[in-house]
């Protein structure tokens, strides 16, 4: 038999049982649609993770008070007591490294916001002008912190959108006073709506300086220190300045963790890529039930077709066409419902985009290629078995159907 001929009789054999090669196809469809589907989400995670981490500014160098190191995500706990903290001064010290443009102290914490008879929860930061060019925050009207010296508890404030249209309503907020707790801030600037970068949502947040926070809640621990190396190149220098000023700061003992952008988003992103690469040989076991189809669906066919095989051997086609036939015929339908499969993964994909258009899902090139190359490899293993019963069929037995 030539290669045309044994297409063409694979694709008449699967043409002649419509019913089995449509529920074959189905199946295979269905495991190669779900590896592209679930893949996209993955790859969608991994994608919205990197812009939330962009949008936390470029060249970041964060500050944490604890060592990670020797007490893991929660510094002290474990051995009972808790890390040294930071301090303003501390955050004032490491503005002497050459590596680093820009310093931002932050304090967090959450208090009651009102204005009048309005009033509502709010997260507030505390910090200095420096925060808004690292944390890339923009201005919707008025300015932000003022720069000067940060012990200087000035009762000034900027508020998110949200804020400032729950409290305010029409009227405009500048140059409105507010009350957060027991102490009175004026406003000087509203943000631009952001959204949420990280679970934490701009919008609903109030900004005073860093030294009015640390009156408010009482303490002068700082929750992190934020710091924006000048290039990509110095970041390296940038961290290891930060370590050793706080360093010989806290008595020669390194007690705080460093931690760059670039570290966190490169750990995020492997997590998320092993990640994608799991689920995906998850929904690909959807493939190895679509083999199982096929497998069955050609033992049928080899028994419903035993007299078109004896009668191929008698005029003298071998049990490796024979063999070639079965595993064409199996390859066409796993190529086909590979394609079916793609198209339906597509669609799901631009279905989810289209509800949820915030995450940016993508499917990764490889997964294109894997999904329908393994339904292929899976259709052609388990259609290994039939063909081989086919080609061992003696052609006087099968002509005579026994």
């Amino acid at each position: 038999m030539r290669a045309a001929d044994t297409v063409r009789f694979a694709w008449g054999a699967a043409a002649g049982a419509r019913a089995r090669t449509a529920f074959t196809l189905l199946a295979m469809a269905i495991g190669v649609a779900a590896v592209v589907a679930v893949t996209a989400i993955g790859e969608g995670a991994r994608r919205y993770v990197v812009a939330q981490f962009g949008a936390l500014g470029t060249n970041l160098v964060i500050v944490l008070p604890g060592r990670s190191e020797t007490a893991g995500a929660m510094p002290g706990v474990l051995l009972g007591r808790t890390p040294r903290d930071l301090t303003l001064e501390d955050a004032l010290a490491v503005r002497a490294s050459r590596a680093l443009r820009r310093v931002a102290p932050l304090v967090v914490g959450a208090g009651d916001v009102h204005v009048g008879a309005l009033r509502r929860e709010a997260p507030v930061l505390g910090s200095t002008a420096e925060l808004q060019d690292i944390r890339r925050m923009t201005l919707a009207r008025g300015r932000f912190l003022p720069a000067g010296d940060p012990r200087a508890a000035s009762a000034v404030c900027v508020v998110g959108a949200t804020v400032a249209a729950e409290l305010f309503g029409g009227r405009a907020a500048l140059g409105e006073w507010l009350r957060v707790g027991d102490r009175r801030f004026r406003v000087i600037g509203v943000l631009a709506p952001q959204g949420t970068s990280l679970g934490f949502n701009t919008d609903e947040a109030v900004i005073v300086p860093v030294a009015a926070a640390q009156q408010l809640f009482n303490t002068e621990a700082l929750f992190r220190i934020l710091a924006e190396a000048k290039s990509r190149d110095l970041v390296p220098q940038a961290k290891a300045d930060l370590e050793e000023i706080l360093r010989e700061r806290h008595e020669g003992k390194r007690d705080v963790t460093v931690i760059t952008q670039d570290a966190v988003l490169a750990t995020f992103d492997r997590i998320l890529g092993a990640l994608t690469l799991a689920v995906g040989a998850i929904a690909a076991v959807s493939l190895a039930v679509a083999g199982i189809l096929v497998m069955n669906v050609m033992l049928v066919g080899v028994a419903q077709r035993r007299a078109e095989i004896g009668l191929l051997k008698a005029l003298g086609a071998s049990a490796a066409e024979i063999r070639a036939a079965f595993l064409v015929e199996a390859a066409l339908m796993a190529a086909a419902g590979g394609a079916v499969g793609l198209a339906i993964g597509r669609l799901g994909v631009w279905l989810a985009a289209e509800f949820f258009p915030a995450i940016p899902f993508g499917v990764p090139a490889w997964a294109l290629v894997a999904a329908p190359a393994t339904a292929l490899a899976t259709a052609l293993v388990f259609a290994a078995a039939p063909a081989r019963r086919a080609a061992r069929l003696d052609p006087v037995q099968a002509l005579s159907r026994r």
